[in-house]
C-alpha cells in the first residue's frame, strides 16, 4: 500500500481494538494500547497504538491524539528498559509499504535489543510462544 490511501477498518490492529482479536496487552488508556508483537523481532517487542482514530500513519494523526501516544511509547520503552534490561532499544514506526509497514494502522515499536543476537525480519519472523509472551507481559507491566 502507498503512504497515502484510506483506512481499512479491518486491518489487525483495528480488529484488536475492537476486541475480535486478541493480544498480549501490556498497558491501556482512554488513548492507546500497548501489546507484545506475536510476530518479534526481539524478546520483548512491543507495539504501541492509537485508539479512537483513524490514522493510516504518522501522517493522518492529529497533532492532539499524536501527544500521547508519544507519551505511551516513552512509558513503555522505560518500562521494557526496567524489566528486560536490554542493551539497547529501537524505537521506529514506518510510513507505507515501501518504507516497511505492513499494518495500516498508525503504530509504533519498541524492540529491545541484545549483545550478540541478531535482529529477526521485520514481519518475516516466525510467531512466538505465548507462554514466553504472557511472562514477558507480567514483568513489563510489574515495571509500569
Amino acid at each position: 500500500m502507498s503512504l497515502n490511501g484510506t483506512y481499512d477498518d479491518d486491518n489487525i490492529f483495528a480488529k484488536i481494538l475492537r476486541g475480535d482479536m486478541p493480544c498480549v496487552k501490556l498497558y491501556e488508556d482512554e488513548h492507546t494500547l500497548a501489546f507484545l508483537d506475536v510476530f518479534p523481532q526481539s524478546k520483548g517487542h512491543t507495539l504501541v497504538i492509537p485508539k479512537n482514530v483513524q490514522a493510516r500513519n504518522l501522517l493522518d494523526i492529529d497533532e492532539s491524539a499524536l501527544a500521547p501516544l508519544m507519551h505511551t511509547v516513552q512509558r513503555l520503552t522505560r518500562a521494557v528498559n526496567t524489566a528486560l534490561m536490554p542493551d539497547g532499544i529501537v524505537v521506529t514506526q514506518f510510513n507505507g509499504a515501501p518504507a516497511g509497514q505492513t499494518v495500516f494502522h498508525l503504530h509504533v515499536h519498541i524492540i529491545p535489543r541484545y549483545e550478540g543476537e541478531t535482529l529477526g525480519a521485520h514481519a518475516g519472523g516466525g510467531m512466538a510462544d505465548m507462554d514466553e509472551l504472557n511472562a514477558l507481559a507480567a514483568k513489563i507491566k510489574a515495571a509500569l
